[in-house]
């Protein structure tokens, strides 16, 4: 039976700092799952976020850096949890 090792590289800090409700800088962010000028998704190291708001423009994004920023009225944040990953045994005993 094969052994895999899957690495995974340490999250970064998640934060956020909004401003007036009309810029939203972010960071610890991993991915971006869509955005339109009325929501963005994003999945950061603090769980997945759903930005909603008008008029929404992605001034900048870097994944590399998990940077993004954010310009236009921002009405909503929402933050879900992401699941913890279960072991093997944690999953057959259920």
């Amino acid at each position: 039976m094969a052994y895999e090792e899957t690495y995974k590289s340490p999250a970064k800090p998640h934060s956020l700092t909004l401003d007036r409700r009309a810029a939203l800088s972010l960071s610890g962010v991993e991915d971006v799952g869509s955005f339109d000028e009325q929501a963005v998704q994003l999945t950061t190291s603090g769980g997945r976020l759903t930005i909603r708001g008008s008029g929404l423009h992605m001034e900048k994004m870097s994944l590399e850096t998990g940077e993004v920023l954010l310009s236009g009225r921002v009405d909503s944040l929402d933050y879900e949890d992401t699941p913890e990953a279960r072991g093997f045994f944690a999953r057959l005993f259920r």
